[in-house]
């Protein structure tokens, strides 16, 4: 039996802000890109889902970590603070600023949606495009964090991969349409003012996602080959999911249900619309599958890898 110090709040806070990150990064991207909201108000409401969903997300996945420090039971309730007292150019310190940066500019890019009658060109718009511009680089920076902390620690050679921190932002971003695209297939149908419009910017994300997919695969890919290249511990470490005990949940709850099945799903609808430009349509019930299938794999991946990098390590200590 393998001790474990690392559990569900850390992979919890991985996973929830990542995804939070990757939506708000994605929203800001929507919104800008659309000159600030199209008139038929498409892209403009995808840009209003993500920035509602991204500092929720993050702030709940950053509270499970802040009560996992354990300093909460030894009624240091405050103990956190001290990442913000010493500023350094550790991973923790500058990642600790990054994330505490993201959520008050996502809390302040939210309120600028928050109001019902929110619109393109309404008295707010230079303020929510001068935050647009922020969150966007802001939300790519809390994504590699993610990864680079856990790559900056030598000691865990399943961790300690130069790849880690690029296969979280890709799954971060990947999460994060998934996450604005399960709100739009859940609420966002009744709210629609035109079909085409609504549609065509359904059609951009779906093919986003699947290329991020692809991507994703692309850089495990990689993450494995790192590691059958690298002489000793590192090598040692990876086959834990390439025959060890983990191989089926990464093989199978990952690579296969989180990433290959939705993609090959998406690919079905996206398809014919890239090659042919025929009307793109996806039914509501497959939208939500592929959207939590997406989920799943994003949440096995960070499960896997805190798990991985528990059981291998430590070494050279």
């Amino acid at each position: 039996m393998h001790e474990l110090t690392w559990g569900l709040p850390v992979i919890l806070y991985l996973f929830l802000g990542g995804m939070g990150a990757g939506a708000g990064a994605v929203s800001g991207s929507i919104f800008l890109r659309s000159g600030g909201g199209d008139l038929a108000g498409s892209s403009f409401r995808f840009a209003r889902w993500g920035a509602m969903l991204a500092p929720v997300l993050v702030i709940i996945g950053t509270g499970m970590i802040v009560f996992e420090l354990g300093s909460f039971q030894a009624g240091n309730y405050f103990r956190f603070i001290n990442l913000f007292l010493t500023i350094n150019l550790s991973p923790m310190s500058i990642g600790s600023w990054v994330l505490a940066l993201f959520i008050l500019v996502s809390l302040a890019y939210a309120y600028t949606f928050i109001n019902r009658n929110a619109h393109p060109g309404d008295e707010l718009q230079k303020l929510r495009k001068m935050l647009a511009w922020a969150m966007v680089p802001l939300g790519v920076g809390v994504a590699l964090y993610t990864g680079i902390l856990l790559g900056a620690m030598p000691a865990r050679p399943f961790w300690n991969s130069p790849i880690l921190a690029m296969l979280f932002l890709v799954s971060a971003l990947s999460t994060g349409v998934a996450g604005i695209l399960l709100v739009r297939a859940l609420f966002g149908r009744k709210q629609v003012i035109s079909k085409e419009s609504f549609e065509h910017h359904s059609y951009i994300l779906g093919s986003s996602d699947m290329l991020l997919i692809g991507l994703e695969i692309l850089v495990i890919f990689l993450f494995v080959m790192y590691a059958h290249l690298t002489i000793g511990n590192v090598e040692a470490a990876v086959s834990v999911i390439m025959g060890g005990e983990l191989t089926t949940l990464f093989w199978l709850g990952f690579v296969v249900l989180g990433l290959l099945l939705p993609a090959a799903i998406e690919m079905k609808y996206v398809m014919p619309t890239l090659l042919y430009q025929k009307e793109y349509s996806i039914p509501r019930t497959m939208e939500i599958v592929i959207c939590a299938l997406v989920l799943v794999g994003g949440f096995m991946l960070r499960y896997i890898v805190v798990i991985a990098g528990q059981v291998t390590g430590p070494t050279g200590i």
